[in-house]
């Protein structure tokens, strides 16, 4: 099966330096919301499907293309419904390819990484809400519905969550770390006994927000709503809350000690959008088939299991057991990836090219097998 979504986030033009939804072709690159995350991946899975029907090799297995809505809220109205409602369309598929994963490019002698997306943190978006009596702003509402919630806020902000390395991710900066700089090489190998036992190591891991993001939760501020004019204080102020878990972890469990941390009974916390995080294994067929194909086109490329700090609708699919890999063959440096829920979002037009015959490669290799 080969998923992708067609909802898009939001993008202020102000910050574009082109119309976000123009879908501009312009110097070798399309640009626009969802050149990267995911209508280009959807132009590269169709590609790859079209490309497959024109060809007179026999697969020895079906190709399932699947397209929904709503990714970018939780997926329940698009991949969840799928699942839920016309789960006999997806009988028997075994393997499925989605976002999550790509072509890291190397720079100075460190080579390409194919990075194969097994497994995903899980979100327990939350919500936090202050209630009170509303009035006219000018007695002061010291103790109202805002200045409740900014406090229990403040808590939330300087909260700290345990660093705990799980074994995928052990797994990933142990295949990483002969690429690393010299100085964090032996920390990578062994991620979890340096992080307790290096307190330099720590300090330099932990700095990047990327890679401290998958040895904790993070907890994310990203919505508020109060009042509607400034001599009104409102009854009602909330804020959202983007919670991301390791896998393993229970988003009860975090409500838990959250409710500990805002330590105000009077705010009401809770959940809108959780769910828990499952892996895929990396010895299956189709790991090896792309193992296959990345020594063919990509001479030199290291094909490692990755666990990315996003989640995407990969978890409906393997909690029917299937194998679900987050990977799309995409050239893409840091530069790029940038773009995703940003400004100027935008993918090469060889990137989309390649990417299509890599994946066609790909399909080829599996349908070989």
């Amino acid at each position: 099966m080969l998923l992708s979504h067609l909802d898009v986030v939001p993008a202020e033009p102000a910050g574009w330096a082109v119309d976000p939804f123009n879908g501009l072709v312009a110097g070798g690159y399309v640009v626009g919301r969802g050149a990267l995350d995911a209508k280009g991946l959807a132009v590269t899975e169709l590609l790859a499907l079209g490309e497959l029907a024109r060809r007179d090799q026999e697969l020895s297995r079906d190709v399932i293309f699947l397209a929904t809505p709503d990714e970018e809220t939780g997926g329940r109205d698009g991949a969840g419904f799928i699942v839920r409602e016309h789960r006999d369309l997806l009988r028997g598929a075994e393997f499925l390819l989605t976002e999550g994963g790509g072509i890291l490019v190397g720079e100075d002698g460190v080579p390409n990484v194919w990075g194969v997306g097994i497994a995903e943190k899980a979100p327990c978006w939350t919500r936090l809400t202050a209630k009170g009596t509303g009035g006219h702003a000018s007695t002061g509402g010291a103790h109202g519905p805002v200045p409740r919630l900014i406090s229990a806020l403040e808590r939330v902000r300087r909260m700290q969550t345990e660093v705990r390395v799980v074994p995928e991710v052990q797994r990933m900066f142990r295949e990483l770390a002969p690429f690393a700089d010299p100085e964090d090489r032996a920390g990578l190998a062994n991620l979890g006994a340096s992080l307790e036992g290096d307190t330099e190591f720590r300090r330099r891991f932990l700095a990047d927000e990327s890679r401290a993001a998958l040895v904790r939760t993070t907890v994310a501020i990203t919505v508020l709503h109060a009042g509607t004019a400034p001599n009104v204080v409102p009854e009602e102020a909330s804020a959202e809350l983007d919670v991301r878990l390791l896998p393993g972890d229970r988003c009860d469990e975090f409500l838990a000690g959250l409710r500990d941390v805002v330590a105000d009974p009077s705010i009401r916390i809770e959940p809108t959008l959780s769910f828990e995080s499952q892996s895929s294994p990396a010895d299956t067929r189709l790991f090896e088939a792309i193992e296959t194909v990345a020594s063919r086109l990509d001479p030199g490329a290291r094909v490692i299991p990755r666990v990315i700090a996003g989640f995407t609708d990969a978890h409906y699919f393997r909690d029917l057991g299937m194998v679900a890999y987050g990977f799309i063959p995409r050239w893409l440096p840091p530069s790029e990836t940038r773009g995703i829920h940003g400004p100027n979002e935008r993918v090469s037009v060889d990137n989309l090219e390649r990417g299509t015959r890599a994946l066609v490669a790909i399909l080829e290799e599996l349908g070989s097998r």
